[in-house]
């Protein structure tokens, strides 16, 4: 095989592992977040404002941002500050979960 072949071969693999990595991202969905967030609102609020100054403010985060904490959560990556309360809630929540809650609070 020439080495142009193989670069081109690895480069079309990788291009493809990409898109479909992409693919699988589940899109979220704010108005199916709004029914999933019951357990959220009791410290974060309805609309994203917490209800103690302790919590996080979630309305006007990115949906990368809220994404990106609940997985953290929900793998166990975060141990410190709120860890204990939301490593359970987040360990219950399903990839599309996640996403359509990210949704909701991010489009407040």
């Amino acid at each position: 095989m020439s080495k142009k072949w193989t670069s081109s071969l690895a480069l079309s693999l990788l291009l493809g592992v990409m898109a479909q990595a992409g693919l699988a991202h589940a899109a979220g969905d704010a108005a199916a977040g709004a029914d999933k967030v019951a357990a959220c609102v009791a410290c974060h609020g309805a609309e994203g404002k917490p209800t103690v100054d302790i919590y996080p403010q979630l309305a006007g985060q990115t949906a990368a941002d809220i994404e990106s904490a609940l997985n953290a959560y929900k793998a166990g990556e975060r141990t410190t500050g709120m860890a204990a309360l939301m490593t359970p809630q987040a360990k219950n929540l399903s990839d599309q979960d996640i996403a359509d809650i990210a949704a909701y609070y991010s489009a407040l």
